[in-house]
């Protein structure tokens, strides 16, 4: 097992070991259908009783490699017949899959593509189009009763032009002549705007060679090979245009791509193509645990889960295990690091598996740096992480005083996550700087309750947070949703459960009942609406 360079510090150099690839996107996908033509490439999973939401023929449609290819060439022309090289093309839908052709057809054409949520209204999605500098609007009609063709009339006025993917036969119409541009592997590929937990989102530019490496690396190191790839996480983000997209294409594996995360339709579509890997953030997998018929499918095909987004606890592991029959690994990154910097690997120990976010993928460099002075602090020690290396972003787009702040003068990116390395190199998350909580001048992480509250058999999903007080300065607190409300444990009853293997201060002192959390579109906890619930009163204090 690799030690530690110096193993009194907290600093993982750069594993050359695995080449960087110097590819881009439109590389990737040219070399795949050159490779396995006829290979299933793509697959689209429509939830039972809905409509297509691109005006196709049919649903559940598939693409060879070959196909992919053919289309995203068709596309690739035909937005260079409106646009230029360098332009920037927001595309704002759920996971449909004349998103993945215009993702690679943008990159093909030398286009930038910013990627929106299809949630976003219309101020939001004007922010986006404004901020990013977008010469094109290209939507959906409309999704989970959201006029979005009206609402995208609204913002026409930012850009050149909006299109409507109604008109999808148009792009497949489109004649192919002359050549495709040479692209720079360093070239910006895609603007990923940040999740918005707290704060105005910000564009992080992000270059094709990073997206490619980081994308090959993470399904090297989860042994997809050839496999199938089951993935619900929203194409907006880069856990779904990168990992999954990128990382099934440098594969050569099969990407299964659900609409939305529909429970019922993945636990159909994990049966139905013999899925072998599963994507999904906890709050996805605590779902497909609880499903009422999770029992009547045929579960048997899958290796593994990947999860991401959140610290995995560790009785989500056990729990994965048991009810869905695979192994669990886990990611940790961001959007700016295009996006993983760690991962546990299918070899790993059992307690590395369920305590850490393994140890660094290859060619980057991670430290625990202390968040004051910035020095790497000693094995075993707390502090902020942080990662250098081929990954990181080209900056916020148009954002140089954020930019700035995001890295340090000798070029770090500060994750703005709390995190602590042993001496094998393997990370243990902690918390975010601003999540966590200071009572009575002792600091106190999130996760770490977190975990402890998802071992009472009641809690299916647990978010901690502080809020003020006049004597401690800050309280720990925690909304939790139960299994069966009838039967939910009191406060005291919660208190005294974390006590058993908590310190009594880091045991929350107040709890609140939640039905549903808020979520990011990519479906991280946002911690900033609890505490506005807790204090409105719209979540249920515990007696």
């Amino acid at each position: 097992m690799p030690r530690l360079p110096d193993p009194s510090v907290s600093y993982w150099p750069a594993d050359t070991s695995r080449p960087v690839l110097n590819l881009t996107a439109g590389d990737a996908v040219r070399q795949a259908a050159l490779r396995h033509p006829d290979r299933c490439a793509l697959v689209e999973v429509v939830p039972e009783g809905l409509p297509s939401l691109t005006g196709a023929d049919r649903k559940d449609r598939r693409w060879t490699y070959a196909e992919l290819l053919a289309d995203s060439e068709r596309c690739a022309h035909w937005l260079l017949g409106r646009f230029a090289p360098g332009d920037h093309v927001c595309v704002w839908a759920p996971n449909v899959p004349e998103w993945v052709i215009l993702q690679y057809g943008a990159a093909l054409a030398g286009m930038v593509l910013v990627t929106a949520n299809p949630a976003l209204r219309a101020e939001e999605l004007r922010y986006v189009l404004k901020q990013s500098r977008s010469v094109a609007l290209i939507h959906v009609d409309a999704f989970r009763g959201t006029d979005m063709a009206a609402v995208a009339g609204q913002v026409a006025g930012e850009v050149k032009e909006v299109f409507s993917l109604s008109r999808w036969g148009e792009v497949r119409g489109r004649n192919q002549t002359g050549e495709l541009p040479k692209v720079d592997l360093r070239a910006p590929a895609q603007l990923q705007y940040t999740s918005g937990t707290t704060g105005q989102p910000k564009g992080a530019l992000l270059h094709h060679m990073g997206l490619l490496t980081n994308a090959s690396y993470v399904t090297a190191r989860l042994e997809l090979g050839h496999g199938v790839l089951i993935s619900p996480m929203p194409l907006f983000h880069t856990a779904g245009s990168v990992m999954s997209v990128l990382g099934s294409m440098v594969s050569g594996a099969t990407l299964v791509l659900p609409q939305f995360f529909d429970t019922e339709a993945v636990l159909a579509a994990i049966e139905r193509e013999k899925a072998t890997v599963l994507y999904g953030v906890p709050t996805m997998l605590i779902a497909l645990l609880e499903h009422p018929k999770r029992d009547l499918y045929d579960l048997a095909s899958l290796r593994f889960a990947n999860s991401g987004g959140a610290p995995v606890p560790p009785e989500l592991l056990r729990r994965v295990q048991a009810g869905l029959g695979c192994d669990l690994l886990s990611v940790y990154g961001q959007t700016e690091a295009s996006p993983i910097i760690c991962q546990t690997a299918p070899h790993d120990a059992p307690d590395d598996k369920a305590e850490t976010a393994g140890r660094p993928l290859w060619n980057v460099e991670v430290r625990i740096a202390d968040p004051v002075n910035g020095s790497a602090v000693p094995v075993g020690a707390g502090g902020e992480v942080q990662a250098k290396g081929y990954q990181t972003m080209l900056g916020y787009y148009d954002m140089p005083d954020a930019t700035n702040q995001a890295f340090t003068k000798d070029g770090w990116l500060r994750t703005g996550d709390l995190g602590v390395m042993d001496d094998r190199g393997y990370v243990r998350i902690t918390g975010r700087l601003k999540d966590m909580i200071i009572r009575g001048g002792e600091n106190i992480y999130p996760v770490e309750v977190e975990a402890r509250l998802l071992e009472h058999p009641e809690v299916v999903d647990a978010a901690v947070f502080g809020l003020p007080d006049s004597h401690w300065g800050e309280v720990v607190c925690a909304a939790l949703r139960f299994r069966n409300s009838e039967n939910a444990p009191t406060a005291t009853e919660l208190r005294d459960f974390c006590r058993q293997t908590l310190a009594p201060q880091k045991a929350p002192s107040r709890y609140f009942a939640s039905t549903a959390f808020p979520l990011t579109g990519s479906g991280k906890v946002q911690k900033f609406r609890l505490i506005q619930q807790a204090r409105e009163g719209s979540i249920v204090p515990l007696q």
